[in-house]
Formats: C-alpha cells, sequence, structure tokens
C-alpha cells in the first residue's frame, strides 16, 4: 500500500513540473458561462467599498483578500481592455487587453484601503512587467483600478514608500489606473483555489502563496 501511495504521489509530482514548464495553469475552458458587467454600485452599500486589484493569476490574488478580516467578496474578473464581454480565452489571448482583477468588497470599519495595498503588494512581484511565475502576458500585468482620488493618492503615496524603503530590488511597474467596466469571469473561476485545492497549479503556485500570506497576518496579530 505504501509503494503505491508514493508512486501515486511521484506521478503528482511529476505532472505538476510538466504543467509548469509548459506555461504554468491548466483551466476548463468548456464551461459556456458568458462573463456579466459588474459595476461598482451593484457591489456596494453605505458600508461597503470596492477596491480592484491584478496581481497576476486571479485565482491567487483572489484566495489571498479573501482571508482577511472586512473583505466581505472577491470576485475573479478582467478588466481595462478594449473588448466588451470578453471570454477567458480572448483574456488568455493577450489581444483583448484585459488583465485578470479581482474586485473585492470590503468594509472599511474593518479593513481599510491601506491594509489591502498592504496585501497586494507582499503577496506578489509587482517588478515583473507582464508577468509573475510562469505566468507570462499583458493578462497577468500588476496593476491597481481606483474608484476614487483618495485611493489613487494612496497606491501612489505606497509605491514612494515601498522603494524609498527599498523593499524589492527592481523598480515597480505596477500601473496604477482609474477603474472602468469590470466583467465576472465565468463560474469555475470563481473561489477556485477554496474548490480545487488539490489542482497541481493550485497546490504548487496558490497554496504557497495563502500560506505564506497566512503567516504573515499570524505575525501582525502578535
Amino acid at each position: 500500500m505504501r509503494s503505491i501511495i508514493f508512486t501515486s504521489a511521484v506521478i503528482v509530482i511529476l505532472v505538476s513540473a510538466v504543467l509548469l514548464l509548459a506555461g504554468g495553469r491548466t483551466e476548463k475552458t468548456d464551461e459556456p458561462v458568458k462573463p456579466t458587467i459588474t459595476g461598482a454600485e451593484k457591489m456596494s452599500d453605505d458600508n461597503t467599498r470596492i477596491a480592484t486589484f491584478g496581481g497576476g493569476c486571479f485565482w491567487c490574488v483572489e484566495a489571498v483578500f479573501q482571508l482577511i478580516d472586512g473583505v466581505e467578496s472577491a470576485v475573479s474578473g478582467y478588466g481595462g481592455g478594449k473588448v466588451d464581454n470578453p471570454t477567458y480565452e480572448q483574456v488568455c489571448s493577450g489581444r483583448s487587453g484585459h488583465a485578470e482583477i479581482v474586485q473585492i468588497a470590503f468594509d472599511p470599519a474593518k479593513a481599510n484601503y491601506i491594509e489591502l495595498l498592504d496585501a497586494f503588494f507582499s503577496s506578489h512581484d509587482p517588478t515583473t512587467l507582464n508577468r509573475q511565475g510562469n505566468d507570462t502576458g499583458t493578462q497577468y500585468r500588476s496593476v491597481i483600478y481606483y474608484h476614487d482620488d483618495g485611493q489613487k493618492a494612496a497606491a501612489e503615496a505606497k509605491i514612494r514608500q515601498l522603494e524609498a524603503d527599498n523593499v524589492f530590488d527592481d523598480p515597480i511597474v505596477t500601473e496604477i489606473s482609474p477603474a472602468g467596466k469590470f466583467y465576472s469571469a465565468e463560474k469555475y473561476h470563481q473561489n477556485y483555489y477554496a474548490q480545487n485545492p488539490g489542482q497541481p497549479y493550485c497546490q504548487l503556485v496558490v497554496r504557497p502563496k495563502v500560506e505564506k500570506f497566512k503567516k504573515k497576518l499570524a505575525e501582525a496579530k502578535k
């Protein structure tokens, strides 16, 4: 029995390595779910604010922000492109101009925007242009879509602080742009890590980021 389990584990590791070398994620693409436009006005009320970030694969970004107390929802989607109602395949091709992003509804009484910026910059590499690990292309760009002047100013100030403190060895290339239309990604992309923890990409890429951020949150509470 142990030998069978060991053999199965080796097979999983080898398959995972091949997936990473081939370019990272493999996703189900046969679900004909058309994305819908979700405006900030539909997600917010008097006690809720909206923030939008892109930091590579939206599975990673979504999973990290779901850990923050005060985040009420994290929806994976597409933004910043030139095509209406883009499909995952169109975004993946890089031709639609969209970035994979996550739109976050949060309670500012529990989690302020500065805390969300801290999570954003600590959970991905903002110095790699159009790339996060093996995920390459403009759809994986580091981007902050601000919803008001306060968010814009906070994002710009955060980058100045990080550069002044020499937190990263290379210059930060994060794009800061006004929020436009947000298109919710297909249903199977939502809450992906929580529903597919054993998927090879989740095990090798998403999980380490989640565990690292969990450790950061635990240290902050001490």
